[in-house]
């Protein structure tokens, strides 16, 4: 006597998310969470009066602050393209959400989650694997980008 195919045997077939990908779930979790905390510390000093039109006026105050400015902008730009056409290719929905939701909140607090969101979808056997050179280098990278986003906002 065969056995059925029941639905738990069903979810035990599915094939779970490598932990290398987990992994970089939370990462991509951290950053956002990272990214919301470290703008909005900030934004807040706009509120409540005219919240817009002074932040607007000191994105343009430096040389500094106009590259920042232009930087973010057109890195905004490349990972909404990205956003969206990853988002048609793997059918991740509420991609616009993500997107009016970063220029509402923080592109950093946004991005990550659209990325936890990508990876969710992707085939189990889409496991990165990194070098041992791009592991320490993206280590490297994110204490570096860690301790200039805490003295920037710290000093």
């Amino acid at each position: 006597m065969g056995r059925g195919m029941g639905s738990s045997d069903q979810i035990d077939q599915e094939p779970s998310i490598p932990t290398s990908r987990k992994v970089l779930c939370l990462v991509y979790g951290a950053i956002a969470v990272v990214g919301l905390i470290a703008t909005w510390t900030n934004n807040l000093a706009y509120l409540p009066d005219r919240f817009l039109p002074d932040f607007l006026t000191d994105l343009t105050v430096t040389p500094a602050a106009r590259s920042y400015t232009g930087d973010l902008l057109l890195l905004t730009l490349a990972a909404v393209i990205f956003m969206v056409v990853e988002a048609r290719r793997h059918a991740i929905r509420f991609v616009w959400l993500y997107i009016v939701g970063g220029l509402a909140t923080a592109i950093a607090f946004t991005f990550p989650l659209f990325l936890i969101a990508r990876e969710l979808r992707l085939p189990a056997s889409s496991a990165p694997r990194l070098r041992l050179s791009d592991r320490v280098l993206l280590i490297l990278a994110a204490v570096v980008v860690i301790a200039h986003v805490v003295w920037v906002n710290v000093g």
